[in-house]
């Protein structure tokens, strides 16, 4: 897009020493210095009788000879040139409207879009050239199906990005494994989705949105040098253009620049615009939302109850499945322990000592107390150990019970707050739809 001056490197330095002087003076809103004389004399420059149209243009003065004579050699650039250049100056509104189109040219799917068209469309959404300019911009982005070009999702995902995994209905606060079951994740993840989409379109359409979240202007009154100015879209494509920079950046495709300019922090102005290019993908997903959260509930849930499996029906929890898992909480907490031999063979023994002592010597009778009491005391171990497993089998049932029981009230819960989720779902969906037609602002 830059001018090729390598056969005249005199020219080249003069030129690129004026363009630096003029983006300053643009920038700074000063007084928009002449192109040298010696300009005139290099053939099929165009800048040089452009710049001499924009000093006429900027102090009200006849700019018809030298714009044709720019036109002449060269009118795609002249256009650019001036409608980018009046625009950092603070001057839009003095372009003539067929400027316009001859610079922007035709927009398609199948190509990316140029730097020269962006810069156009930065500055006619921070209304550079005042009503007409953004309605222009707005035609032509109208005039591509570009809506195609993208996944509806991936338009949801620019708009609200950052998407919880799992939506927890306060329903089920107190059971967030229910909220994963599929028939209940997919309406509450839709009316969430919904109400964080009218939000973020309430947060666009917002006709306080431009004194909250005002933008720096085109022009840049501290006058610093341009290489600081090189972000701005509609300046760095000046630059560009008259050969003040090095090689350009790739393009992007439009449905890459919508995309971007529809995620939070982009600038507010190119985010109304690229909703209202895009509405009729947005509509078509917050309707495909809207249906989703008029999914009844479901009839019965199986779900992992202190990691037992349970079918949960409306009536209560399914008794085989309750059951199974009791079944399964007796096993876990009985567990298969020593036999009970050594204790009754301890007593034995100590019966046997008792005979022998009375019959023989009372020396044997000595132990036998001893074995009885640790017979004793294996015996009592076991009953307390007993006792301890059929309470924690009990409690374990108890809890299972109460657990699955609370279950089927939040499944309840869940049913009569669906009405309610359905419900502003459709409000919702019309207050977006009400929104999104309204549209950006020409002003």
């Amino acid at each position: 897009m830059s001018m090729d001056l390598t056969a005249n490197p005199q020219a080249a330095t003069e030129l690129h020493r004026y363009a630096e002087a003029l983006l300053a003076s643009l920038a700074a809103h000063g007084i928009v210095p002449p192109p040298p004389p010696s300009f005139d004399d290099v053939p099929d420059l165009w800048l040089a009788p452009a710049a001499s149209a924009l000093v006429a243009l900027l102090h009200n003065e006849d700019a018809l000879p030298d714009l044709a004579k720019a036109a002449q050699r060269d009118e795609q650039r002249t256009a650019l040139f001036l409608c980018l250049a009046l625009a950092v100056a603070g001057y839009g509104d003095r372009i003539h409207a067929s400027w316009l189109g001859t610079a922007f040219g035709e927009l398609s799917v199948d190509k990316p879009v140029t730097h020269g068209q962006r810069g156009l469309w930065v500055a006619a959404a921070k209304g550079a050239y005042g009503p007409a300019g953004k309605i222009f911009v707005l035609r032509k982005l109208d005039g591509v199906a570009v809506a195609d070009q993208a996944q509806p999702e991936e338009w949801l995902r620019a708009l609200v990005p950052d998407e919880p995994a799992v939506v927890i209905p306060s329903s089920l606060s107190d059971f967030p494994e229910l909220a994963e079951v599929p028939d209940i994740a997919t309406p509450t993840q839709a009316s969430a989705r919904l109400t964080r989409l009218k939000a973020r379109c309430i947060e666009i359409t917002s006709t306080r949105q431009a004194k909250e979240h005002s933008t720096a202007p085109l022009h840049n009154r501290g006058a610093r040098p341009t290489a600081a100015w090189s972000h701005d879209e509609p300046l760095a494509v000046l630059r560009t253009l008259i050969g003040a920079s090095g090689p350009e950046a790739p393009m992007a495709s439009l449905a890459s620049h919508l995309l971007d300019d529809l995620r939070p922090g982009a600038d507010p102005h190119l985010t109304t615009i690229a909703l209202h290019v895009v509405t009729s993908a947005i509509r078509s997903m917050a309707e495909q939302q809207q249906h989703l959260t008029q999914h009844p509930p479901p009839s019965s849930v199986s779900v992992p109850v202190l990691g037992h499996r349970i079918l949960l029906h409306p009536e209560g929890p399914d008794v085989d499945s309750l059951a199974a898992a009791e079944q399964a909480i007796l096993a876990e907490g009985t567990p298969r322990r020593g036999g009970l031999a050594l204790p009754y063979v301890l007593l034995a023994l100590s019966a046997v000592a008792i005979i022998v002592g009375v019959a023989a010597s009372w020396f044997f009778v000595a132990p036998a107390p001893i074995l009885a009491a640790v017979a004793g005391h294996r015996l009592w171990a076991r009953r307390k150990q007993r006792l301890a497993d059929d309470a924690y089998v009990t409690a374990r049932i108890a809890e299972l019970r109460d657990l699955a029981q609370g279950a089927v009230w939040a499944l309840h819960d869940y049913a009569r707050e669906a009405e309610q989720r359905a419900e502003t779902a459709a409000s919702d969906l019309t207050e977006l739809t009400r929104l999104l037609r309204r549209g950006p602002r020409a002003g």
